[in-house]
Parts: C-alpha cells; sequence; structure tokens
C-alpha cells in the first residue's frame, strides 16, 4: 500500500494556506530547519512533533518534548503521547491549525466548475467608460430640467457628485465584503452591475411614464413602481451571487419572500387611494406631440365623475348625520 501523505496549514477560515509533502518515515514538525515540516510557530518547539506510518502501527502523531503539546480534534495530547490519525485528521500543534491527509483516505471526486469560477473574457474598460459617462449624463440633464436659466455650473457639482460618491461607495462595500467571502475584491464587477441597474431605471422613468400619457393609461404607471421594487431585488441579487455563488437558490428565496411582504405592506397603506400601486398622477406632462390617445369630450369626462359626485353625496349625509343640532348643544 502507498504510504504518501500531506501536512495542510489551515488559516483561520479553514482554508488550506500552504501543503508539505511528506517524503518519508518518520517525519518531524517544528520550527527548526532540521525538520522534515517546518512552520514558522513561536508556540511551538524546535522539533514538536514526529509523524510515522508502519504496517503494524499505520499512520501515527506522537509528540516530542515541548511547553505547549498539542490537540488531535478535541483530545489534548502532552508530550510523548501517541495518537493514531486514520486517512484523514484535523490536529493542533502551538496556534497553527493543521491537516492530515494520506492515501489511507479515499480521495473526493471532482467538483464541477460553477459558472463564475469558469475562466471568461471579462468586459473590457471600453464598456464602463460608455456606461459612466451615460449615467453621469443623465444626472446632469435631471438637474438641468429642474434649474432656471443661467444657473451656475457649480450648482450641477452636488447633484452629480454626490450620486457618483453614492454608487462608488456601494460597488466598494459589495466589493470589501467579496474579499471577506471570497478572498478577491471585485470592484469592477460590482462598479458595472449598479451602473447597467441604474441606467435601466433611467430608461424605465422614461418610458413608462411615456407610454401612459402617450396612450393615455394611468395605471400603467403602476407597472414602473412594481418593476422599480422588482429590480432593486434583483440588483441585491446580482450582487449577492458573486459573494454567496453557492447560495443563488436560497438568495432568491429569501429576497422574493421579503418583496412580496414589502409590496404587501405598501398595498395595505395604500388600500384607501385611488391606486394601490404607481401615483396618482403625473407630476411633469410630456410635450402634447406624444399625447397619441384620442381625445375625449367634456361630455365623457362628467359622465366618469358621476359616481365620484354621488360617494361625496353620500358622505357629506353622512357627516351630517354625525354632526350635533343646536338643540342638542
Amino acid at each position: 500500500m502507498s504510504r504518501a501523505a500531506v501536512i495542510e496549514v489551515l488559516g483561520r477560515d479553514g482554508q488550506v494556506r500552504s501543503v508539505h509533502k511528506i517524503h518519508g518515515w518518520p517525519a518531524t514538525i517544528g520550527r527548526s530547519p532540521e525538520c522534515d515540516v517546518v512552520l514558522d510557530d513561536a508556540h511551538m518547539a524546535g522539533a514538536h512533533a514526529e509523524l510515522d506510518w508502519t504496517d503494524e502501527t499505520g499512520p501515527q502523531l506522537r509528540l516530542l518534548p515541548s511547553v505547549n503539546g498539542g490537540w488531535h480534534g478535541d483530545r489534548r495530547l502532552a508530550a510523548g503521547e501517541v495518537s493514531a490519525l486514520g486517512g484523514a485528521a484535523l490536529f493542533q500543534l502551538g496556534v497553527t491549525q493543521l491537516r492530515w491527509r494520506s492515501t489511507a483516505e479515499p480521495l473526493p471526486p471532482e467538483l464541477p466548475l460553477e459558472r463564475h469560477q469558469h475562466r471568461v473574457v471579462k468586459p473590457s474598460a471600453l464598456w464602463l467608460a460608455i456606461a459612466l459617462p451615460l449615467w453621469l449624463l443623465s444626472l446632469v440633464f435631471e438637474q438641468w430640467l429642474g434649474s432656471d436659466p443661467g444657473t451656475p455650473l457649480i450648482d450641477y457639482a452636488t447633484p452629480v457628485l454626490g450620486p457618483l460618491g453614492a454608487v462608488v461607495a456601494w460597488a466598494a462595500l459589495w466589493a470589501l465584503v467579496t474579499q471577506l467571502f471570497q478572498h478577491r475584491f471585485p470592484f469592477g464587477t460590482h462598479l458595472r452591475r449598479v451602473l447597467a441597474w441604474l441606467l435601466a431605471v433611467y430608461v424605465i422613468g422614461i418610458v413608462v411614464p411615456g407610454l401612459a400619457y402617450a396612450f393615455s393609461l394611468p395605471r400603467l404607471m403602476a407597472v414602473e413602481e412594481v418593476v422599480m421594487a422588482v429590480g432593486s431585488a434583483a440588483l441585491i441579487w446580482w450582487h449577492a451571487v458573486v459573494v454567496w455563488p453557492r447560495a443563488r437558490r436560497r438568495l432568491a428565496i429569501v429576497l422574493g419572500v421579503l418583496l412580496v411582504f414589502g409590496m404587501g405592506l405598501t398595498i395595505a397603506r395604500r388600500q384607501e387611494q385611488q391606486y394601490w400601486l404607481g401615483p396618482n398622477y403625473l407630476s411633469a406632462l410630456p410635450p402634447p406631440t406624444l399625447r397619441l390617445a384620442s381625445p375625449k369630450p367634456p361630455e365623457a369626462l362628467i359622465d366618469e365623475l358621476k359616481p365620484l359626485r354621488e360617494k361625496l353625496a353620500r358622505q357629506a349625509a353622512k357627516d351630517d348625520d354625525q354632526t350635533p343640532s343646536e338643540d342638542e348643544e
């Protein structure tokens, strides 16, 4: 039977930091350059432990004279103690976490690559160089629409640089979270995703009200609010799958439940309004030339207001019944 084995040095997160192949038996572990496995740990003796593997004993760990001893799993080991390792085992010497792996333990099958692990050609900086100026121009245009003629350019600084700083901070925050869990800092990936979302939001904010005005479909504005809510949840999911790529389905379920719950609260708050979702009116009207719906005669407006008149009359009568008379006073 082959007696090939390795010692893996683990970090605090359980990830492998380095691998040391055992070339002969017995093999010593410690700080001394004479050891077979040399580790930089001030809490470890020059020769702290010895690994051996014979047909009679199998793989085993023996602690050599030291101050701190070691652990095999939850078992405390003192100098001179011996512990069987089996095919694979976790143990600690000093403050260093180690893992023993040998041919006595069946090798797990090769895992298929996740989608995020495939080597792909990254989008060039050209996309970012186009998307970022487009979004900034949209901010300038919105500010220009709401400004008086002759407004100095300095007044555009805060409305443009403020959102820009917020977007950069948002992407950097997600990149830091990714660094914490994935040990990489994909700032460009998160920035591209939030910019794509912002441009989509800007286009939807123009197209949906324009269609509602052009075809006289006021309730189409509810679609904008629904799309914005769904799009916001989708953006968070899009960022989160970079951090936790294996939890795509669970993240989608959690965000979907939160989305439904939030939309339900929104509808409950507006149940007494004319529309459950969307604004009651357009705060700014597009140019009249975009109006494609046929105009309605004044009589049609009066007919549409009749139900409202009857409702107001019933409410007025109800208020009169609840008002105390002068005799009662």
